[in-house]
């Protein structure tokens, strides 16, 4: 039939038209016995960091003496207000709402806001991805208009896509900041409780305990959070108590400090030293960011119920409590937490302590883990090895060569600050730019997606700047005794992403823009010097549409093909997590009987490709569907034809009306006639599935192009140095493309090409 031969079945748009709604992460709607199980276990899982500030907190702020019996109020009432104000009000009942289906952190929040504009620099707008199920269909509203001018604004903003990007980097340059500070103070203010120890011997047996830490890394979150979970649980029944035992002991009349009013006098009395003490208050929310950042394995409503039930009068108890002691002792300022615990209690809230501070350092490395996990999927970050280490947790992954950077880096910070104090100065500058960075983001996405009224968006604004800004200015005033590191590291890692961010786009569109028309198949297939080899060929590339320069440059290099071949397309989505049956997305590259098929492999940040064998087999078994799916359009197809004596070509777009009547109608009896037409399909069907299996036993070979990046010879200085140096250097010291993917290399074949950008 001649319109058999117009007719194409076009699978990269048909396929994605017809996906289910999976969202990822548990639903906030879930029964309470999962809600509250949820609750329990983020108690031992998040909460670390938070937790375990009140070992530093009061010894940070008063670094000289304390000058007035009402700083302490003071300082209490400021520690009470940030508290409510950032944990409890900000994140807990605000933030973790803008949740990327269920995942957090700074580059959720930009995928989210790539999701809703085409405001990403990296290549993720294919029609494809956005129909995904994910992707929701807005329904026009009174606030829809200044939203969509919003976002045709930014879209336009070539300022503002590279503006969101670089703070999506700094925020996870920042976030792995802290994951180098939060392990080295913690450990080293709990360790700091074994009295008759000197410094010196502090520092070695928190280096050693630093060290054991990282060893562990390996085993996954998952067991070393949960062996250690309890632990938090006790932590927080035992700072509420000795809080409230001291509350009652010494002073109760600290309660006063929920009284805004000691804030103001606490300025007025001390002017810019009280300022600058802010430096020092801010540590008692630094593990905030984590809440958000670690929401993938809990739900928002258990994190809500966790926070307010248990960690904030936790936390509320333990620093009035500490405040009433110092009302009586206000020289043990300089440990006094460890001062305040009551005789009997000591050495058990020693070992608590340790454990809790272990947990506080492995919720940071694990939020580091993931956030570069992240980063490598959209494009950001030099390749590295990533190994998920939890069945049932699918976020939980573990890095080898970002534990063993941040294992050497706690190790060298902690010899070289030695005490908290100086480490607090370095501490509160990553936290607060990383809560500024989210409080940014997070208006964005209420002005672009939520299209909640002005009035709150502006208040939510100037509230959180406001407050964030002030501890910001007040953490920079020491940036010379310590604050210094973590720009250093942030700056480092910028440079770093952003340099690999850049190639590797400039990369995408030059194979963008030579990509091979596909004529070139067609020729290839009339052309008798090219030998088919037994197996199936996977050609990787970046394309998701179009065949790639390199597979031209593999044909003349090599005169012969695979009996299948398939060019792989792994595309990185900005979403955490794509179904199983959505990944795979096939389309025959014409002629049809050539067996060349493009194939687009969607994975979202916390999607992992798996193990050759399993890999193959997928996409395999999803071949075969696809061949069956074909057929089956192909047949309803001819039968409406053969109905209805159309001889004018069907759209892709009617497709769907002809399957839907197709089986409607099969409903009824159908005529000898119809049956047999039916039957020569069915026989195609099954020989191309037998042909496809045929060619798996025969082998699955991976086929790689070496591209090789240089610079134009006209290209500025500057260019030719990011590409031809520092790019290269990057390429050659990470991970190649080969060993992420687990390639056996038995099985693989590098052809090598020049790309000139």
């Amino acid at each position: 039939m001649e319109n058999k031969k117009i007719y194409r079945v076009d699978s990269l748009n048909l396929e994605a038209g017809k996906v289910s709604f999976t969202p990822a992460g548990h639903s906030s709607k879930a029964d309470w016995k999962t809600i509250l199980s949820l609750a329990f276990q983020s108690v031992g899982v998040i909460y670390g960091d938070i937790g375990t500030s009140p070992l530093y907190v009061f010894a940070s702020t008063f670094t000289d003496k304390i000058g007035h019996k009402d700083d302490i109020l003071g300082v209490l009432s400021l520690i009470i207000y940030t508290i409510i104000l950032v944990p409890m009000t900000k994140y807990v009942f605000i933030v973790l709402w803008a949740n990327d289906n269920g995942d957090g952190g700074a580059f959720a929040l930009y995928s989210l806001i790539c999701r809703y504009a085409k405001v990403s620099l990296i290549p993720n707008q294919e029609p494809e991805d956005r129909e995904l199920s994910h992707y929701k269909l807005e329904i026009p509203s009174n606030k829809f208009r200044r939203a969509q001018k919003i976002r045709h604004n930014l879209e336009k903003s070539k300022f503002a896509k590279i503006f969101l990007v670089f703070v999506a980097i700094l925020g996870t340059s920042m976030v792995i900041g802290d994951g180098v500070l939060t392990p080295c103070i913690s450990v080293l203010s709990a360790v700091s409780g074994i009295k008759p120890l000197g410094q010196e011997a502090v520092v070695g047996v928190s280096i050693a305990t630093l060290v054991a830490l990282f060893c562990v890394q390996s085993f996954g979150t998952d067991k070393v959070g949960y062996t250690f979970a309890p632990a938090i649980c006790i932590w927080f029944l035992f700072i509420s108590g000795i809080g409230l035992y001291n509350l009652f002991k010494y002073d109760v009349s600290v309660l006063r400090a929920f009284n805004p009013k000691y804030i103001i006098d606490y300025f007025k009395r001390n002017g810019t030293k009280g300022w600058l003490s802010l430096g020092g208050v801010f540590l008692c929310i630094t593990g905030s960011e984590a809440m958000f950042a670690d929401l993938g394995h809990f739900s928002v409503r258990s994190v809500q119920i966790s926070f307010s039930c248990v960690v904030f009068p936790a936390l509320l108890s333990a620093y009035s409590g500490q405040a009433a002691y110092l009302s009586k002792f206000p020289e043990h300022v300089e440990n006094t937490f460890y001062e305040s615990v009551p005789g009997p209690l000591y050495w058990p809230t020693f070992v608590v302590a340790v454990a809790a501070a272990i947990i506080a350092s492995q919720a940071m490395i694990s939020g580091a883990f993931s956030i570069v996990a992240q980063a490598q999927s959209v494009g950001c970050f030099p390749r590295v090895k990533v190994i998920h280490t939890s069945a049932k947790h699918e976020g939980q992954v573990y890095i080898p060569e970002l534990n063993y950077f941040l294992m050497v880096a706690c190790v060298l910070v902690t010899f070289c600050f030695k005490t908290t104090e100086k480490l607090g100065h370095a501490y509160g500058i990553a936290v607060v730019t990383a809560e500024i960075i989210t409080t940014n983001m997070v208006t964005l996405i209420m002005l672009l997606i939520w299209k909640i009224s002005i009035w709150w968006i502006i208040l939510f604004y100037v509230v959180y700047v406001t407050i964030e800004s002030t501890y910001l200015f007040a953490q920079l005033t020491k940036f010379a005794q310590g604050g210094f590191l973590p720009v250093s590291f942030s700056f480092v890692l910028v440079i770093i992403m952003g340099i690999w961010h850049y190639v590797q786009k400039r990369r995408y569109e030059f194979e963008l823009n030579n990509k091979v028309s596909s004529d070139y198949i067609r020729d290839l297939a009339k052309n008798p010097d090219i030998k088919r080899v037994p197996g199936i060929g996977l050609l990787y590339s970046e394309l998701v549409q179009g065949i790639p320069p390199i597979f031209p440059h593999f044909v003349s290099n090599i005169p012969c093909i695979h009996s299948i071949v398939v060019l792989v397309s792994i595309e990185s989505i900005p979403i955490s997590k794509v179904a199983l049956e959505e990944h795979f997305l096939f389309r025959h590259v014409e002629p049809r009987e050539y067996k060349v098929l493009r194939c687009v492999v969607r994975l979202g940040y916390n999607d992992q490709l798996g193990k050759p064998e399993e890999f193959e087999n997928q996409l395999v078994e999803h071949l075969k569907e696809f061949i069956r799916h074909e057929h089956y359009i192909l047949a309803a197809h001819d039968h409406q034809v053969e109905d209805r004596e159309i001889s004018e070509p069907v759209s892709t777009g009617s497709i769907m009306s002809l399957v839907n009547s197709s089986v409607a109608q099969s409903t009824h009896s159908l005529s000898s006639t119809r049956t047999q037409m039916v039957m020569s399909p069915r026989l195609e069907e099954e020989e191309e599935i037998q042909f496809v299996e045929k060619a798996k036993e025969q082998g699955v070979f991976y086929l790689l192009g070496e591209a090789q990046v240089v610079a134009k010879q006209d290209a500025s200085f500057l260019k030719k140095f990011v590409v031809n140096y520092a790019y290269h250097f990057l390429r050659k010291n990470f991970r190649q493309g080969e060993k992420v993917m687990a390639i056996p290399q038995t099985r693989l074949l590098r052809v090598g090409m020049t790309y000139e950008l």
